[in-house]
């Protein structure tokens, strides 16, 4: 997905009560802001000013152009003077894609020695975006509120945060996963509601029997093959083993014609996530531990056994994160370390972790896999790098959808010479015993999708936009009020059903 491609609406508000002159004024200003929000280099996609509205009818054509625009992936507005919020009403209710109310106003502070009726008439952001707040708020209208001066560092930032998070939107609307093979072993946690989920967050569940993606494999040929593993050469390390003339070098090859062709089954088949199962390989050499760790560097959301709710999750995150620094990828909780205030859990999985969050180059090594249908596998080795991060999944709770997001403080593990996995050790915040057990008590899967470059205020404005529960675990959490947030919220979601 390219944010060149995207554009991001500006609309103001005004009404014609002070005279042409002052909507001149309204129409000016306005577009001075829109240069400069553009020019200010902080934010990812291009703001385009369509005007100012001061009926009912313009606000809803504005409206349902947006609509329509493939291009618009949201709408910021703002009331330069008082806007009466009842033109808002129907615009605002046939409006489907996200919404930023910018409380600003043109000029930084107030000219004490200039100031007269004429100014006042026409700056009325103070009053003009309550009333509008008022009637979102009535309208029970998902949006982001942002409030300060539109030339500041901070407001801009918070603009572009919500910018990547529509961004990440548009995508799962249009988001098509495949799954290769069912979910795994009865497990509940990874399995769901797809219809719901379609109807709730937009993106489309398809299963393929692993048979289908077996003739893109067999199709690739030996060049291509060369090609890559020329590429795979440049950029990893490789054990003796694994490296060209070693023992098990033919394991490289294979996995190098899996990805090739299971990325050439997903671009077919337009879809820009995946998962797989070490239960369905029939005609596979080995588990696409390898290809998949590759594709997820490319965008292709990823989750394990059958978690189409997390592969769903970690492309809309990477979607979010094009351009910054950190990475992200599909983890899994592995197993868990008591050292009192360094308590951590070891975050891995078989194979599959995305190459973006490594801490050093990583090392292409081969090794037997003993679980389910899978046998000898290539595999990228690594370590992640130290830094802040956050932890999230969707679970479904049956009456709706729930997004947990931990932060988390991800430390130096120590070596694991038997354990020949990529893999991230952790400290779920505030510490280990609170962020575990407030996990635990939310329902939240033992799968995750991790991000060194997002924050949780990205995770809440998605969670705005997709009218989903968030439940969020940071420093200040503490476990008796985390479990009558969630009493409430049972509560508010009952109402809220039945009220539907």
């Amino acid at each position: 997905m390219n944010y060149k491609d995207l554009e991001v609406w500006f609309v103001t508000g005004a009404q014609l009560l002070y005279g042409g002159d002052a909507v001149v004024k309204v129409d000016a200003h306005s577009n001075e802001m829109v240069k400069g929000l553009n020019d200010s280099g902080r934010l990812p996609i291009k703001v385009v000013y369509k005007g100012t509205a001061n009926s009912s009818a313009e606000v809803s054509e504005i409206m349902r152009a947006a609509n329509g625009d493939t291009k618009c992936v949201g709408i910021i507005t703002w009331m330069h003077t008082f806007s009466p919020a009842k033109m808002w009403i129907h615009g605002l209710m046939d409006y489907k894609k996200p919404l930023l109310h910018l409380h600003t106003q043109y000029n930084e502070t107030i000219p004490w020695n200039e100031i007269d009726m004429d100014f006042m008439n026409l700056n009325q952001s103070a009053h003009g975006d309550r009333e509008f707040g008022h009637i979102t708020s009535r309208l029970r209208k998902p949006r982001k509120v942002v409030v300060g001066y539109w030339k500041d560092k901070s407001t801009q930032e918070k603009i572009a945060i919500w910018m990547r998070v529509c961004a990440a939107w548009e995508d799962a609307q249009n988001m098509r996963i495949i799954r290769f093979g069912d979910n795994m072993n009865n497990v509940a946690v990874t399995d769901g509601d797809k219809v719901e989920a379609e109807i709730r967050l937009g993106y489309h569940v398809d299963n393929a029997p692993i048979a289908k993606l077996v003739p893109y494999v067999e199709a690739v040929t030996e060049a291509e093959i060369d090609a890559l593993v020329a590429e795979y050469c440049n950029l990893y390390d490789f054990a003796p083993n694994a490296a060209k003339g070693g023992k098990d070098h033919q394991f490289v090859r294979d996995a190098a014609a899996q990805e090739i062709g299971l990325r050439r089954f997903l671009v077919d088949k337009k879809a820009t996530a995946f998962t797989t199962s070490f239960d369905e390989l029939e005609g596979m050499k080995q588990l696409m531990g390898f290809a998949s760790q590759r594709l997820m560097a490319e965008g292709f959301g990823f989750g394990a056994e059958g978690d189409w709710k997390t592969a769903a999750l970690c492309r809309t995150m990477w979607v979010m994160a094009q351009g910054l620094p950190g990475g992200c990828s599909f983890l899994e909780d592995y197993t868990l370390n008591f050292d009192g205030n360094n308590s951590s859990i070891l975050q891995a999985h078989m194979l599959e972790i995305n190459p973006e969050i490594a801490a050093k180059k990583p090392r292409v090594e081969v090794h037997y896999l003993g679980i389910g249908d899978s046998g000898t596998c290539a595999r990228l080795v690594f370590q992640a790098h130290e830094g802040e991060g956050i932890a999230c999944t969707i679970v479904d709770m049956g009456n709706r959808f729930r997004m947990i997001c931990n932060d988390v403080d991800v430390i130096k593990p120590k070596d694991l010479p038997k354990l020949p996995v990529a893999c991230a050790l952790w400290k779920p915040m505030p510490n280990f015993e609170i962020g575990a057990g407030a996990w635990i008590l939310a329902g939240g899967t033992h799968h995750s999708s991790f991000s060194f470059s997002l924050t949780k205020e990205y995770m809440e404005d998605y969670a705005e936009i997709a009218d989903v529960e968030l439940l969020l675990i940071d420093k200040d959490t503490n476990i008796r009020n985390f479990k009558q947030d969630i009493r409430n919220n049972e509560v508010y979601y009952m109402l809220n059903k039945a009220l539907r």
